[in-house]
């Protein structure tokens, strides 16, 4: 038996991290979420996550701040970080993808454009669970 995926939750907003967690552990995942960047990068000093489901837009450190630190760490920088964003203009995206950013996905959180991209970028589907 292999063990389920660690995927890290950062949002400041209370019912957008419940609603991740319950979509992505109703599909196996092991979920962890926090409420802001300072506490994400702490959650990743203490387990490494398989992928970072990460708020652009959090009060103190935003998102930016988080992937630049995370990118600068040789232990971290690997790590698959998924952006969800209210923000869909093209100057955003650009910015996003230059940082490295690997999928935007758009709030409202849609389940099925979620479960998509975090099967896809960590490999697995969960349906024949």
């Amino acid at each position: 038996m292999t063990s389920a995926k660690h995927v890290l939750v950062a949002d400041d907003d209370p019912r957008n991290r419940k609603l991740i967690e319950t979509l992505l552990r109703a599909e196996g995942y092991a979920v962890h979420s926090v409420d802001s960047g300072q506490d994400a990068l702490a959650a990743v000093a203490a387990a490494v996550p398989d992928l970072i489901l990460l708020d652009l837009m959090m009060p103190g450190m935003d998102g930016f701040e988080v992937v630049r630190r995370l990118a600068a760490d040789a232990a971290t920088r690997n790590i698959p970080i998924v952006m969800v964003t209210a923000l869909d203009d093209d100057a955003s995206r650009a910015r996003l993808a230059a940082a490295g950013i690997r999928d935007v996905i758009n709030k409202p959180i849609d389940r099925w454009v979620l479960q998509a991209c975090v099967d896809k970028l960590l490999g697995e589907r969960h349906d024949d669970a």
